[in-house]
């Protein structure tokens, strides 16, 4: 599209994203930081999330203005390291002003990344604190093994045996003035696509796992049948706009960037996914409402492409790059 350009998602507004991770045992956490505080919005469309602070993100409800999201590995035991983000961004005088104290207000979401490496290690406050101090530090943001991605696998209604490692993924777009990015850790049950060609990029392997099934496939074939369906999954991210919307105006911009979801993973959302998107509105610009929606979808699908393609084997997992041409989809 003439005038749209691919731009680093740290370059959306005034935000700060960080990982943390311990790779050996194969979990991490991730941190999307707006300092001058934002719009938040929440879409929670998968039957098993775990989430932290989502209602107070209804629009219905007081608060409007948020200071972290984040997303991480170790089930519900992860959403502990938002511990750790609200106590950093309490340091830095960053939150909401109660007169006697600040409050940042931190939301969470976390994926199911225990059946990899050592699931007795889990995010906690000294993770959610060390991914902040990297977020200020602006280190090099990762792609695939990398925060809530690094356990993350992808693949699983045949069971842990036929699964693939995944990871975290970014994507983000300029159209004027206009910026919208996502970054989105796939934890999936299902498969990945890439959005383009319509090819399986990474999913559950097949019986002589030299190749990838088909997820949908193998569920028509098994009608209740499959008995060792990996029951924890999720995908969990955010999108990020430099535009100025409503709390009401966020939420559905959470809402319409989860169909990226959906373009780029079969099948989506279903009741053994936690499937989540947050939505930070940072305000700096005015804009069309249609028109971020349109940029998050597509940003949320090329994230998830991201997130496969750009990991690599662990914990005696293969990945994307086994069987497919390896490379980010722009």
């Amino acid at each position: 599209m003439k005038g749209l350009e691919t731009i680093d998602i740290r370059s959306v507004g005034a935000v700060r994203i960080g990982h943390a991770q311990n790779a050996e045992a194969g979990t991490g956490c991730t941190v999307i930081i707006a300092p001058d505080g934002a719009t938040g919005g929440v879409d929670v469309r998968g039957a098993a999330p775990a989430t932290r602070e989502t209602d107070l993100l209804q629009p219905v409800n007081m608060v409007e203005t948020v200071f972290g999201i984040l997303l991480s590995g170790g089930s519900a035991y992860g959403l502990d390291a938002a511990g750790g983000v609200m106590s950093f961004l309490e340091e830095k005088g960053i939150g909401f002003d109660t007169g006697s104290y600040v409050v940042p207000i931190v939301c969470g979401a976390s994926l199911y990344d225990l059946a990899v490496g050592d699931g007795s290690v889990r995010p906690d406050a000294s993770m959610g604190y060390e991914a902040c101090e990297a977020a200020f530090r602006q280190d090099e943001l990762l792609q695939g093994n990398a925060g809530a991605g690094t356990g993350a696998t992808v693949g699983k209604y045949m069971g842990p045996a036929r699964m693939v490692k995944s990871g975290i993924g970014c994507c983000a777009y300029r159209l004027g003035r206009l910026t919208v990015g996502a970054i989105v850790a796939v934890n999936a049950m299902g498969d990945v696509y890439d959005i383009d060609t319509m090819e399986m990029i990474a999913g559950v392997l097949n019986e002589t796992y030299d190749g990838f099934d088909d997820t949908n496939r193998l569920i028509l074939e098994n009608q209740g049948g499959q008995k060792n369906v990996f029951s924890e999954n999720t995908t969990i991210g955010c999108v990020i706009t430099n535009g100025r919307l409503t709390k009401p105006e966020a939420t559905k911009l959470a809402q319409i960037a989860q169909n990226g979801y959906s373009d780029a993973i079969r099948p989506v959302h279903t009741a053994f996914d936690g499937d989540t998107v947050f939505a930070l509105a940072l305000g700096e610009v005015e804009a069309d409402p249609l028109a971020c929606g349109v940029l998050a979808r597509m940003a949320v699908a090329r994230a998830v492409g991201n997130a496969v393609r750009q990991a690599r084997p662990a914990y005696g997992l293969p990945c994307s790059s086994n069987f497919t041409k390896v490379g980010p989809i722009e």
